[in-house]
């Protein structure tokens, strides 16, 4: 497949800004409560790759939202959506990354969601985009993993809730985001790829976590997302 136009979900202000710094013709346009950054990059083919980029805010329904917002803008031939999550593997470290092979809710019963379009329990980044960030992040020497990602609509920060999202889901990360994005890009048909910086051990207090220092994982994620695109 040709990915010719592509919108990029991001977790933070500094991470969309870098991202942004890197296309040309950047243009912006608001809605839906977003400021969606448009632009183009060169890809190694020579072919020019449309892009949008934005900031879609923390929860389920936030990605949901930005994600429906960003196909319906653009209709692009790939979501691709980039943040920090807590790590649930020992064998991770901060600013490992794991590629979204499979993604669960955590607080979702998906014997009835799953009876609407896509028809499954569970989701997953597409394979083509999936070996394009692979192959990026072999040339850009970052450890990853194509793993699996929780997703849920609260603040994993300790070792009693730890235990309870492995034991649930058997995911490598927890975040907020990454099923709800693939899920709704799965119900528009459009391939989509998680990519998951680890930032902790899903073990700080959300009040200690808040005030981190993320611009090294934001400028990771940034550099990673635009060798990405450069591949398409």
């Amino acid at each position: 497949m040709t990915f010719k136009t592509v919108a990029i979900i991001s977790a933070l202000d500094e991470e969309a800004a870098h991202i942004a710094d890197s296309l040309d013709d950047v243009t912006a346009v608001d809605g839906a409560s977003l400021n969606v950054l448009r632009g183009t990059v060169k890809a190694h083919s020579g072919r020019t790759v449309d892009v949008a980029v934005t900031v879609g805010g923390m929860g389920l329904v936030n990605a949901a939202a930005t994600t429906q917002y960003l196909i319906d803008l653009v209709h692009p031939d790939a979501v691709i959506f980039s943040g920090i999550a807590g790590s649930l593997n020992p064998e991770l470290h901060i600013n490992d990354i794991v590629l979204g092979g499979t993604l669960r809710y955590l607080d979702t019963d998906m014997r009835l969601v799953g009876q609407w379009k896509p028809g499954t329990e569970e989701f997953h980044s597409d394979p083509a985009l999936i070996e394009m960030a692979e192959d990026a992040m072999d040339e850009m020497g970052i450890k990853h993993i194509v793993g699996t990602i929780a997703s849920g609509n609260y603040f994993v920060d300790g070792e009693e809730k730890v235990a309870e999202v492995i034991n649930t889901t058997h995911a490598d990360a927890v975040e907020m985001e990454g099923a709800a994005v693939v899920h709704v890009a799965a119900r528009n048909d459009v391939p989509a790829l998680v990519i998951r910086a680890m930032s902790d051990n899903a073990d700080t207090d959300y009040e200690e976590f808040k005030d981190f220092d993320v611009s090294e994982y934001a400028d990771t994620a940034a550099r990673l997302a635009v060798n990405i695109l450069e591949r398409m």
